[in-house]
């Protein structure tokens, strides 16, 4: 299927591994020119090497940067414009925050966790909508995870925050729908990234508890970032032009509600 996206423009975040890696590529694969946005300057400059030379020289360029800077974001989205000349898509994704119960956290904390995890989307998506809306195709998709259905122990950062993207996102799904610009979020489960692997570092023994818990998934494996980057990719084509305002959990069928 032809996700129609060959010529257009992407800002993908925490692109420099994961599932924020992964999403590049596979737009890059469908024609898309992407501008990979992370903090580390030099696997984000891997990630790109190697993105043009699977899909051909120019199609990817590397902006370091926090997520957390506003500057880094505004930079971001200009070099994309000068680069290649538009911007119709912007995926908005970073690393989670630390894992810890409520005792764990003090204020500063907190704070750190709503800049990463809430107030980097609503930034990059600001300045990015002017251009957006120009594209007349314009498309933002949230990578955040499957706490935005249903809890998980340990995490109360993510448990607490997470909830606002969706928040967010489906108040300015309404807005932005008039000028063809669709607003969708990804809520990934178990997805075999570094992130994962630095929560089970917390567990006594790792390995036993990752194979615990994906025996509890009906696709009896975690996710790889590949199954994360198709489905954003979809929702960025031209035939997911009347999906809007939804939050997909990519979870291999693990929760259990029936409108989850």
């Amino acid at each position: 299927m032809d996700f129609g996206l060959e010529g257009s423009a992407a800002i993908v975040g925490g692109s420099s591994s994961g599932m924020g890696r992964a999403i590049a590529a596979r737009l890059a694969s469908e024609g898309c020119f992407v501008t990979l946005f992370a903090r580390r300057a030099d696997v984000l400059q891997e990630a790109v090497d190697q993105i043009n030379s699977d899909c051909g020289e120019d199609r990817a360029v590397a902006v370091a940067g926090d997520s957390m800077d506003p500057v880094a974001l505004a930079q971001a989205v200009e070099a994309t414009q000068a680069r290649f000349g538009r911007l119709d898509i912007v995926v908005n994704n970073t690393g989670g925050p630390p894992a810890g119960d409520f005792a764990a956290f003090a204020d500063e904390a907190w704070q750190d966790a709503f800049e990463l995890t809430f107030m980097s989307s609503v930034r990059l998506t600001r300045l990015a909508l002017p251009a957006l809306r120009e594209s007349g195709r314009g498309r933002i998709v949230n990578v955040t995870s499957s706490t935005v259905k249903e809890i998980a122990d340990g995490l109360l950062l993510a448990n607490a925050i997470r909830p606002a993207v969706i928040g967010w996102a489906k108040h300015l799904s309404r807005e932005e729908g008039p000028n063809g610009v669709t607003v969708n979020s990804i809520a990934p489960g178990y997805v075999d990234t570094d992130r994962l692997k630095y929560l089970y570092s917390l567990e006594s023994d790792p390995e036993t508890a990752r194979a615990r818990d994906a025996a509890q998934i009906p696709a009896r494996r975690f996710g790889d970032p590949d199954d994360i980057a198709n489905v954003v990719a979809f929702l960025c084509s031209l035939q997911a032009a009347y999906i809007n305002g939804v939050t997909l959990l990519v979870d291999g069928g693990l929760a259990r509600g029936v409108l989850s």
